[in-house]
């Protein structure tokens, strides 16, 4: 009786090892910022969208998909052409994520890398179509206006996939070699063309300083020649004196100078030889 008691002990807790192995297989968890698409394989892909928790399945005959709804960053590299024909290297760096209510659709057509499949193509597309509206020039100068255009189209383009783009931005904008060149050569010769123009202005701003020069030697020569006929040589003479006066009040605050009276020997009382 015991033995037989035990047998069903150990069966029962047999079978409920294996409901609980089968209730486990069946169960799948969606966290937070996640949806799951379900795939059955009789009926296909379910227009359903399951939402975060935990939740029940059949084994074998259904498959949860689990898709990030979140929003996630990744950048685009393109090459396209301006107006003036330049090449231009750009980056958009696009902030997306999913529509919830279309992920079966999204999941049916594109898969689960959908963001690889669908915003390289339609990034270049709408940049090649924008970048082409405006000159090299235009697109440094214009950046704003350039960027909400992107912006407005690729975000209507994307719309089309079922993908809510959050944010655009222009994260990289360089322009060809030869283009880089001819810039770099534009402004050496702005430079040089500045340097020419001062040196112009500065000729004539000498030019106009001689002129002021010449012409107020010529109006002292004229006064001068007033007073000399006013004064006769009386002015002539009192510049003398007064030169003199300079002359020798300089020479008398230096140490090395002697003045002695006219007459005076430099041998002060010394007798001469006969």
């Amino acid at each position: 009786m015991a033995a037989q008691l035990f047998n069903r002990i150990g069966q029962v807790g047999l079978g409920m090892a294996l409901v609980g192995g089968v209730v486990n297989s069946a169960l799948y968890n969606v966290d937070g910022g996640h949806r799951a698409v379900i795939f059955d394989r009789f009926a296909g892909v379910k227009n359903l969208v399951v939402g975060e928790g935990t939740h029940f399945f059949i084994p074998w005959v259904q498959k949860p998909i689990l898709f990030d709804i979140r929003s996630r960053p990744r950048n685009v590299p393109t090459v396209t052409g301006s107006k003036d024909l330049q090449n231009v290297n750009i980056t958009l760096r696009i902030l997306f994520r999913p529509v919830p209510d279309q992920l079966p659709r999204i999941y049916t057509i594109l898969g689960v890398d959908y963001d690889e499949r669908v915003l390289p193509s339609i990034t270049a597309e709408v940049l090649k179509a924008v970048v082409a509206q405006f000159d090299a020039g235009e697109l440094i100068t214009q950046r704003e206006i350039v960027s909400q255009k992107v912006s407005e189209s690729l975000t209507e383009r994307a719309g089309q996939f079922g993908l809510i783009l959050d944010d655009i931005s222009i994260t990289h904008l360089t322009f060809g070699k030869e283009f880089t060149q001819a810039v770099e050569l534009k402004q050496v010769a702005q430079q040089e063309a500045e340097k020419a123009r001062f040196l112009v202005e500065k000729a004539e701003q000498q030019k106009k300083a001689a002129i002021i020069t010449a012409e107020g030697d010529a109006q002292a020569a004229v006064l001068l020649a007033k007073s000399f006929g006013t004064a006769g040589e009386g002015l002539v003479e009192l510049r003398r004196i007064e030169a003199a006066e300079d002359i020798a009040y300089q020479l008398s605050k230096s140490r090395n100078v002697t003045y002695l009276p006219q007459g005076q020997n430099v041998l002060l009382n010394l007798p001469t030889q006969n």
